[in-house]
């Protein structure tokens, strides 16, 4: 079942039992499909890479909203952000745990033959394309930074 589908589905399931926060989540996902499917240059359906990446953009959105709210005091206002963010995460592949993120990025590391922090964007972009969706732009880069000064 494509996401767009399983969305629907669960908005649906959402709607019946009127889980008001699970509705506001699934319709801006919903939004976000349908923009990008309609967008100029779009062929219509998305494909599962473009849905990931979707759907990664809208966790970070959540998640970086919710860490701003609370660094103004905002509770009420982090917790909407972060019961959404939970939701999304539900659609989104099995994010790597930090040991598994460190065996992948030495491995990567070795593949593109880097030495140093001055292979940070060798590494980079191909851990990006390996590890897509399954962990945070972010903490990638942190590990792999980590990983290249050792």
């Amino acid at each position: 079942m494509s996401l767009k589908k399983q969305i629907d589905e669960d908005l649906k399931v959402a709607m019946r039992a009127q889980i008001k926060d699970e509705i506001r989540a699934l319709r801006g996902i919903k939004s976000m499909i349908l923009l990008a499917e309609t967008e100029k240059g779009a062929t219509g359906e998305l494909s599962e890479d473009a849905e990931i990446k979707l759907l990664s953009k809208a966790a970070k959105q959540r998640r970086d909203s919710a860490r701003l709210y609370e660094d103004q005091g905002r509770e009420d206002l982090a917790v909407i952000e972060r019961s959404e963010l939970e939701i999304i995460s539900k659609y989104l592949p099995v994010q790597l745990s930090e040991e598994d993120l460190v065996d992948q990025l030495s491995q990567i590391i070795s593949q593109v033959g880097a030495v140093g922090p001055q292979d940070m964007g060798k590494v980079m972009g191909a851990a990006n394309k390996a590890l897509k969706g399954k962990a945070d732009g972010s903490t990638i880069a942190k590990v792999a930074k980590t990983l290249l000064n050792k």
